[in-house]
């Protein structure tokens, strides 16, 4: 098949959940003999979305990327309180505030309509990441007009999702592609719009040998020596839940005092207090990402707002228990299906969990082999890739 990719961000170096999504699948439909173009921005940051990356076609891993220039990269001054007062304002919020704030928003491609106007009838299938954005918000229009069009909105119950601006949107895909069973209702209680869909998921690699080697230059490099850590890898992000991740724990270290640490593997997008217990990587590669896992204790994943999270499975693939957020109906799915995780609402049962993961490592034992068992049945790549095929399939015919 011919297929087009339209997201917000693409490149190794792209931090983020719905973008790590797109490249996964674009690079592995290609590889197994689709035809793959991403059209995208050449931003690397979702806080400015100034231009990083040249414009124009490159190749990248099998896939053909173009890429066009961000028209006005965001001006967080005008955005910041009107995203404020758009999504934690007085309702209804008129309409022409929420254009608005979609066009402040970004990232805003001027070229972007007229490119698909241009490009997107050439294709088998359209398939569009994320439904936040106004690459999506103003690209799907035009597509869906033109070629059948899928939308992976990566849906979590957060406030934009309640606005009327995108009643319409999400009445012009095709299909739907799903990453969990939470997300598939959440956007059927929403907008109570029926349209094919599937879910997949995220494929995960099973043969996760990380060399001894490796797990203990990366213990070396960050001051760990022999102690165990909690890991949390992804960005560092208050909207991510990890300000309350770094309170809970320095809490919990200062009543439980021994030499377990929280390990935040990622980049911050604001600096991070300092703590003799907590260590902050900055980016890393992918190398050094799996030994932080391999190395680890156990997963936490704090964000009050996901429609997957590959982290958690990637961690469950090493065999380790997992700490998710009881607030977030995915997490707490995710931990529920695959018996691997443990929620936890507010401090006090983030404590009792911990402790119980510290005072019993057969209970860690237990949850870290539930969890990869659940990965070998549900997110080998082979059986995910399989499963999207036939759905894209379905959706050109």
């Amino acid at each position: 098949m011919k297929l087009l990719f339209v997201a917000q961000r693409y490149g190794s170096e792209v931090f983020g959940g719905a973008e790590a999504f797109c490249r996964e699948f674009a690079t592995r439909l290609a590889a197994r003999g689709h035809e793959v173009t991403v059209v995208t921005s050449c931003a690397i940051s979702y806080v400015d979305w100034a231009n990083h990356y040249p414009p124009g076609e490159s190749v990248i891993d099998g896939v053909t990327v173009c890429r066009l220039p961000v028209s006005r990269p965001r001006d967080n001054e005008l955005f910041n309180p009107l995203n404020v007062r758009v999504n934690a304002g007085y309702r209804p919020t008129p309409m022409y505030l929420q254009r608005t704030w979609m066009d402040l928003q970004g990232p805003h491609l001027d070229s972007l309509p007229s490119w698909l106007a241009s490009n997107a009838g050439g294709f088998d299938v359209a398939v569009f990441f994320t439904y936040l954005y106004w690459s999506t918000w103003a690209g799907l229009p035009v597509a869906s007009g033109m070629v059948p069009t899928v939308l992976h909105p990566t849906a979590h119950d957060e406030p934009p999702l309640y606005l009327a601006l995108f009643d319409s949107m999400f009445r012009l895909p095709h299909a739907f592609g799903f990453l969990t069973p939470e997300e598939e209702a959440l956007v059927a209680r929403r907008f109570r719009v029926r349209r094919p869909s599937v879910t997949t998921g995220i494929g995960v690699e099973l043969d996760v040998g990380v060399p001894p080697a490796s797990v203990a230059a990366f213990r070396s490099s960050h001051g760990l020596g022999d102690d165990p850590y909690l890991v949390f890898v992804g960005r560092l992000d208050p909207h991510k839940g990890t300000d309350e991740l770094y309170a809970f724990f320095t809490a919990y270290k200062a009543s439980n005092p021994g030499p377990l640490k929280l390990v935040l593997v990622g980049q911050p997008i604001q600096p991070v207090a300092p703590h003799p217990d907590v260590v902050v990587t900055g980016w890393v590669d992918d190398g050094v990402r799996d030994a932080a896992l391999a190395g680890s204790f156990a997963l936490v994943q704090p964000s009050y707002f996901e429609s997957f999270s590959l982290m958690l499975v990637e961690a469950w693939a090493h065999g380790k228990p997992a700490l998710v957020q009881g607030y977030c109906d995915v997490l707490a799915g995710q931990a529920r299906r695959s018996g691997g995780g443990l929620p936890y609402r507010g401090y006090r049962e983030f404590e009792a969990a911990l402790d119980l993961l510290v005072d019993d490592p057969s209970v860690a034992a237990r949850l870290g082999a539930a969890g990869r068992a659940y990965v070998e049945a549900n997110y080998r790549w082979d059986d995910v890739l399989t499963r999207y095929e036939r759905f894209l399939a379905a959706t050109a015919r």
